[in-house]
């Protein structure tokens, strides 16, 4: 009987120290891809890119920077229609993805108008994850990209 309950508590205990795992997937593990920016023809610019997380934990998008706007604001798609959004999520093993047609990083009040061919540089702020530097490069207005995004 002694040996049954021991065996069993060890068994417990692995179980729990199991559960517990070493931390290193429950973390959000991001990346972005495909980024870019179509030529701006006013003082407003929208931006796409995807957003990956190969972590085992969400994290949230919760605002974007830029020294060549005034304000980068996020956009969703709910429906048919657009609204801003405070912060949106980049699921656990899963993307946030901007593609035209669809959810968008607005740039207000261009201080300067992005030309075809340069970057345009951007610091996305993640809740949990801190800040993601990313090099934004300008298309021509009708660029379309071969993924779709």
């Amino acid at each position: 009987m002694r040996r049954t309950a021991a065996s069993a508590a060890a068994l417990a205990g692995a179980l729990l120290l199991g559960g517990c795992g070493s931390g290193d997937d429950a973390k959000a593990d991001l990346s972005v891809s495909g980024a870019y920016m179509p030529q701006p023809v006013s003082d407003m610019a929208a931006g796409f890119l995807t957003v990956a997380n190969d972590g085992g934990a969400a994290d949230r998008l919760t605002s974007v920077t830029s020294d060549v706007a005034g304000s980068v604001t996020l956009h969703e798609t709910v429906g048919s229609s657009m609204r801003e959004a405070a912060s949106l999520e980049v699921p656990a093993h899963g993307r946030l993805v901007f593609r035209s047609g669809g959810s968008h990083l607005m740039f207000e009040m261009l201080k300067r108008e992005p030309k075809q061919g340069e970057t345009v540089d951007v610091e996305l702020h993640f809740a949990e994850s801190g800040t993601v530097k990313v090099a934004i490069p300008v298309k021509p207005a009708t660029y379309r990209p071969a993924d779709g995004h």
